[in-house]
């Protein structure tokens, strides 16, 4: 089992290896050069200044760890009192169906109770079945889907079908 912490100015190197490697993954060959585009303009907004970032959003960002390595990542944003937003979750191919997902996902419901918030969304995209069907499983339902026109930190656009799911905590 990992154990899930705070972000720490020590692991700025390591998500951000995680962040490029696991988008790396994702890409289909036809949209490498677009997720490339993805992946830059994402350091530089968010992941590269990951307490400035979500400070501004009353939020926090978590990391998974298995002994010193990371392994997973999320982070919180509020947009309103009531809400999170459950952000970029990722968990290393090397960790995967271990339950380090679910364990990341729990943990982030369980902060955001705590902050007094009433309901989670997030968002993303078919290129992850896996986490579809981990949030389906976890009591998500699904809002909206559309189709990603413009990209934007938290979306790769390039026609990529994304699917909006909540839960009520």
């Amino acid at each position: 089992m990992a154990t899930v912490r705070r972000y720490a100015d020590a692991d700025r190197e390591a998500v951000g290896a995680l962040f490029v490697r696991i988008n790396r993954e994702l890409a289909p060959p036809h949209l490498k050069e677009a997720f490339e585009s993805y992946i830059a303009r994402s350091l530089v907004e968010e992941i590269e200044r990951i307490p400035a970032y979500y400070g501004e959003r009353r939020g926090s960002f978590w990391v998974a760890a298995e002994e010193s390595e990371v392994v997973g990542m999320f982070g919180l944003e509020r947009p309103d009192r009531a809400t999170v937003e459950l952000r970029r979750m990722y968990v290393d191919a090397r960790a995967r169906r271990g339950g380090v997902g679910r364990q990341m996902l729990d943990f982030a419901e369980n902060v955001a109770r705590g902050d007094g918030c009433r309901l989670m969304v997030l968002s993303t995209s078919e290129l992850q079945p896996a986490a579809i069907c981990l949030y389906r499983s976890s009591g998500y339902r699904l809002v909206r889907e559309e189709v990603g026109a413009e990209q934007t930190n938290k979306t790769v656009g390039a026609g990529i079908r994304r699917f909006y799911f909540e839960k009520n905590l």
